[in-house]
């Protein structure tokens, strides 16, 4: 029950005071077993609990995500498989698969208007992927989101393009692989926080992205902050509470 719905119906005398207690205490959790679905973080984050797939049987995922449905909260799912959705779309047939970030939604309620301005910038086409998982949770987060996509250093005429959007930014992803360069020119170029994503896209050396997360802790651009390898999720969440604190402040 909305808390809305419950203030009424104290209000109206259909529920006692008690009776309110009793329902707000067993309000912020539900209990799965295998579960406990965080009812609460929504109005404690701004964003739902997200549902991480890997681990999981399909099983699972739908009744967490059944759970969030009950209590009128959209839905995230990272790291789906095409599998897991299938099983998915057979107790929630509004769920949309998305490819590239392999992630599932579910809109419950209307989102809204999304606000702000955020980048989401990467190096090569082998990074999008990722790069997408930092949008699509940004934009779940009720941000706009803009992507600029392959503008490694390999041509810095490329990203040099981009600069006059990056600077209305409230903040800017930057997704890279190989060397990991690009948010180190990238905070050279503009005044914005910066979240930078190592991929694991390399040859040998890169190590699965390590090479480009040690190059990026070293960035010599002040305002560099950094994820974990392969993280789209987590910059995309860091970059859009950015953008919620510009919004307020505007």
């Amino acid at each position: 029950m909305k808390l809305n719905e419950l203030l009424q119906r104290v209000a109206r005398g259909e529920v006692s005071i008690r009776e309110a207690e009793t329902i707000l205490d067993a309000r912020g959790e539900t209990n799965l077993g295998f579960a406990r679905v965080d009812l609460d973080r929504h109005s404690r984050r701004g964003l739902p609990e997200v549902i991480y797939c890997p681990g999981k049987t399909a099983e699972q995922i739908i009744q967490i995500m059944s759970a969030l449905v009950a209590d009128g909260q959209n839905v995230l799912a990272t790291r789906a498989t095409n599998e897991q959705y299938i099983a998915v779309r057979r107790s929630h047939a509004e769920a949309v698969y998305h490819e590239l970030p392999k992630a599932i939604t579910i809109q419950v309620a209307e989102p809204g208007e999304r606000v702000g301005l955020l980048a989401v910038v990467c190096a090569g086409t082998s990074d999008i992927p990722v790069a997408e998982e930092a949008a699509l949770t940004a934009e779940f987060m009720a941000a706009r989101v803009e992507r600029v996509y392959d503008v490694g250093v390999a041509g810095l005429h490329r990203v040099v393009k981009h600069v006059e959007l990056l600077k209305r930014c409230r903040a800017i992803v930057v997704v890279a692989g190989m060397e990991g360069a690009l948010p180190s020119v990238v905070g050279g170029l503009v005044d914005r926080p910066i979240v930078a994503v190592p991929t694991s896209i390399g040859y040998g050396v890169n190590f699965q992205g390590l090479a480009a997360l040690l190059a990026m802790l070293n960035s010599c651009a002040p305002g560099v902050t950094v994820v974990n390898i392969d993280n789209g999720f987590g910059a995309g969440v860091a970059a859009a509470l950015i953008n919620r604190v510009g919004e307020h402040a505007a």
